[in-house]
């Protein structure tokens, strides 16, 4: 009876192996993961050179985990037992607090923070120093400013890294926006902070650069569910965010161009609509990554110009700058190499505004 049971698991046990592995090698390979917002590993270049110098075998290895059958059933089956089984506080550095979902930013990379200062200060020199401008430096703490160290994970030291990059930019003038936020102007889901939740910081940029800031706008909330970047990260069944922006007379009047890849502008919108129905609907601003967006003002009751470097969270607050310049330049060095920006842009008589996040100057080789 027991050598009866015997055969029967491991015949059961053969046939789920030799299932997986038809499934694995028949199946056509994927890509692109949607929830994870990455490309995945394909079949790796078996050929002498590649097994000789063991690349095959780790991309191979990298293959398999990627194009793994059932992958999606099977991470969500990995972080619901982690979280709820096994008890463990955090899966891949994602985790769950206070009805928010993160990723541990940690440890303070100090040579991270010389290279973002280094790419600034290349601009500065480069473009501004000789010119008649004003430039203004803030940084934007990520959701682990709030959550981590409040619910016993490790986290950046942020006075640390804001007193660093002080004293690397000191020619710039340094406006502070952490006590302005909390937990709840970011999105549960996602890395970004919402755009309704921040009227506060855009009154705090514009009074800090003497712009005019009303205030005044009409929230408008889409019926469309936000799942942001952490609800493919982390593969757990949540809710998703609410996805609501802010529009007004100056904004729907607003003229934005676009810069393709061609050299050649395009016309465009400060909210992309289509987007919000897209991969990744944060994309609704300012159509997400994109390498120099010019905004002209034609309501605007002055002259002044804004030039704003940024990451992805300059995207929803630049909208809400623009009652207080007739035209803003957006410029991310993620996509433009900082050398060129002279052939599209003449610095004379602006603000400049360097605005970016915790987690791109801890992490900042992106920035060219």
């Amino acid at each position: 009876m027991k050598k009866n049971k015997d055969l029967a698991v491991l015949l059961l046990t053969g046939a789920v192996m030799l299932s997986l592995a038809l499934f694995a090698w028949f199946s056509p390979a994927k890509q692109y993961s949607d929830s994870e917002r990455r490309a995945l590993a394909l079949f790796p270049a078996l050929n002498s050179e590649t097994v000789l110098d063991g690349s095959f075998t780790k991309d191979f290895e990298t293959y398999s985990q990627d194009q793994f059958p059932l992958r999606e059933s099977f991470r969500r089956l990995k972080a619901l037992s982690v979280r709820y089984l096994f008890r463990q506080k955090s899966n891949n550095d994602i985790y769950v607090a206070d009805g928010h979902v993160s990723k541990l930013e940690y440890p303070l990379q100090e040579n991270m923070l010389d290279h973002a200062a280094g790419r600034f200060n290349h601009i500065y020199e480069m473009f501004l120093a000789g010119a008649d401008v004003k430039t203004y430096f803030s940084i934007v703490p990520d959701k682990n400013y709030f959550l981590a160290e409040a619910n016993g994970y490790p986290a950046l030291d942020y006075k640390e890294l804001v007193a660093l990059m002080r004293s690397k930019t000191e020619q710039m003038t340094y406006v502070d926006l952490f006590y302005l936020l909390s937990q709840e102007d970011y999105y549960r889901t996602d890395t970004h902070w919402r755009q309704e939740c921040i009227r506060d910081v855009a009154a705090e940029l514009a009074a800090a650069m003497g712009a005019q800031h009303s205030g005044e706008f009409t929230e408008v909330t889409l019926d469309v569910p936000f799942y942001g970047v952490y609800t493919g990260q982390s593969a757990l069944p949540l809710k998703p965010d609410a996805l609501t922006y802010l529009t007004s007379d100056v904004l729907e009047a607003a003229k934005v161009q676009y810069l393709g890849d061609d050299g050649f502008w395009r016309e465009g919108s400060i909210y992309d609509l289509a987007a919000a129905e897209g991969k990744d609907p944060y994309d609704l601003f300012l159509s997400g990554a994109e390498a120099l967006i010019t905004i002209e003002n034609p309501l605007a009751e002055t002259d002044k110009e804004l030039v704003i470097f940024r990451d992805s969270f300059g995207s929803s607050i630049t909208p809400l700058l623009l009652e207080g310049y007739a035209k803003i330049t957006v410029v991310d060095i993620r996509y433009i190499q900082s050398d060129f920006i002279g052939a599209f842009l003449q610095f004379d008589e602006q603000d400049v505004l360097f605005l970016y996040s915790t987690m791109m100057l801890n992490s900042s080789t992106a920035l060219k």
